[in-house]
């Protein structure tokens, strides 16, 4: 099972809870994901527009996947700046990988903005069949 922990985005709901404050002025999610199970593996895509390819970083450590990623300013010198809304900076991101999957096999793709990461399910924690003996004939049955 994938699990997902960011504390900077809980402690955000909590301030906003004992504040009253709306969900207008909380910070933007600089690293949005989405995470899903597809057949025997776990697919996770973030959003990293503007951020270029090798500045990108995978760890896994202990069943701690770790992306950062750097998006860096684009102005020139000698330049008036009027908005400066995107952000920019190094981000980061962990993900606590559950023991059912295979942390060593994990692919990751880069296309348009959107890093893709794939885990597959280890091979222990997938679903087998057991064998029964005794009383004639041997039976198959689902585990």
């Amino acid at each position: 099972m994938l699990m997902r922990t960011d504390p900077f985005r809980e402690l955000d709901r909590l301030t906003q809870q004992f504040f009253g404050a709306t969900g207008t002025t909380s910070r933007p999610a600089v690293m949005p994901m989405d995470a899903y199970r597809s057949g025997d593996e776990y697919v996770v895509a973030f959003d990293l527009p503007g951020v270029p390819a090798d500045s990108i970083d995978l760890d896994v450590e202990r069943n701690v996947l770790t992306v950062r990623a750097e998006r860096k300013a684009e102005f020139g010198e000698d330049v008036e700046v009027t908005a400066a809304e995107r952000p920019r900076g190094v981000f980061s991101r962990q993900l606590f990988l559950g023991d059912t999957l295979d942390a060593d096999s994990i692919r990751a793709s880069y296309d348009a903005g959107v890093l893709t990461l794939r885990i597959p399910v280890a091979e222990q924690a997938k679903p087998r069949k057991i064998a029964i003996t005794g009383g004639g004939e041997a039976k198959q049955i689902n585990a």
